[in-house]
């Protein structure tokens, strides 16, 4: 990487995804405490080799990455049919046990597919960038999401598999689909949702929706671990009750407390100065990754960035609406904040390929 490359890099995304870890692990500390702090040890581990992969990625020129796109999306789907072979944990066949490490297919998926989703959208415009807007090009487009999120809902993991879907939304719009495409979707979903609540989803999905409609109708089962998030971040306040101090987090009531509601130890333990901070964060991480595909030195930059943003924004939105009971539960972990090695390695390999794609940008765009 040249020089004035690096310094054109917008360093402050990298900035806040690692202030986002650093609140992130003071959370697990508290919650980690009667597990001699198991976890925390573990993600310290993992920030670090998150860290020097995302730099190594940065480094790496995206173009390079976009034309091996094929070759990831082929490997990564190998991948995801083998992981339905797998023994089911917490009901999932999600995970590649591998001794000292669970690898989760899924969450490196996101990152090939994009990637392939660009290539593939790149191609399709090359003669006419109205191409995109031709059924059959569309179809070809949508197919190749079809696959991946096929194969991640059959684990099931019906979370991961929606964040495809707002991936390819954002990629979509930012290749320049037609209007009545979007509102032909909008229709679609409207009319596909009652359906496939009736006929489709299975039993444990409807009783999720269910409950996120009437958690108190299940308080001791279903509707458990919501109520129990919504007591936490209520009896938190405006400055939380204190580190290692939060009474739902400390005496088990709240679970899981490391993955999925983690916002909630913050909100509990840190109160709403901190749980707030936590949002502007990630506001200000999805409003530069959006400034930098627009301002991307092509249209295979913009496509990229644009699919992680979608992956970013559903995450953060699905989760933290989760724990404040405002969205279904779909067991949809926060970005850098939760733990899990799979997933912080993903977000930062994005943070990478988002900071190499900001080096070759224009910094600076004047517009009349």
């Amino acid at each position: 990487m040249r020089k004035r490359e690096f310094k054109n890099i917008e360093w402050s995304i990298g900035i806040i995804a690692i202030i986002l870890c650093i609140i992130g692990l003071v959370a697990l500390f508290s919650a980690t405490q009667e597990a001699d702090f198991d976890e925390f040890n573990k993600q310290c581990i993992w920030l670090i080799v998150s860290l020097i992969i995302g730099f190594v990625v940065m480094l790496i020129d995206y173009k390079t990455l976009v034309k091996m796109s094929p070759i990831f999306y082929v490997s990564i789907m190998i991948l995801l049919i083998a992981v339905l072979f797998t023994s089911p944990i917490n009901g999932a066949s999600s995970w590649f046990d591998i001794g000292f490490f669970s690898l989760q297919p899924g969450e490196f998926a996101k990152i090939f597919v994009i990637l392939f989703l660009a290539f593939s959208i790149t191609k399709v415009q090359e003669r006419d960038k109205r191409n995109i807007n031709k059924p059959i090009q569309l179809l070809i487009v949508l197919a190749i999401l079809a696959l991946p999120v096929f194969l991640i809902a059959k684990q099931p993991d019906y979370g991961t598999a929606v964040a495809f879907m707002m991936a390819i939304v954002f990629m979509l719009i930012t290749a320049g689909i037609n209007k009545k495409y979007i509102f032909g979707a909008i229709i679609l979903i409207v009319i596909a949702v009652p359906v496939m609540y009736q006929f489709v989803l299975p039993e444990h999905a409807k009783q999720r929706i269910d409950i996120f409609l009437n958690p108190e109708s299940d308080p001791r089962g279903s509707g458990y671990n919501i109520i129990q998030s919504k007591l936490a971040i209520g009896a938190g306040g405006l400055t939380g009750m204190g580190l290692l101090k939060g009474n739902q987090t400390q005496l088990g009531f709240l679970h899981p407390k490391t993955t999925d509601f983690i916002f909630a130890v913050i909100g509990e333990e840190m109160g709403f100065v901190v749980a707030g901070t936590v949002i502007i964060l990630y506001v200000l991480l999805i409003t530069k990754c959006l400034y930098v595909a627009k301002t991307a030195k092509d249209d295979a930059g913009s496509l990229i960035v644009s699919g992680i943003t979608g992956i970013f924004v559903f995450h953060v939105i699905e989760n933290i609406g989760m724990v404040m009971g405002l969205l279904p539960i779909t067991g949809v972990p926060l970005p850098f904040v939760s733990y899990g090695g799979s997933s912080l390695i993903t977000n930062f390999i994005c943070i990478g390929i988002v900071l190499n794609i900001s080096s070759k940008r224009q910094k600076t765009i004047f517009v009349k």
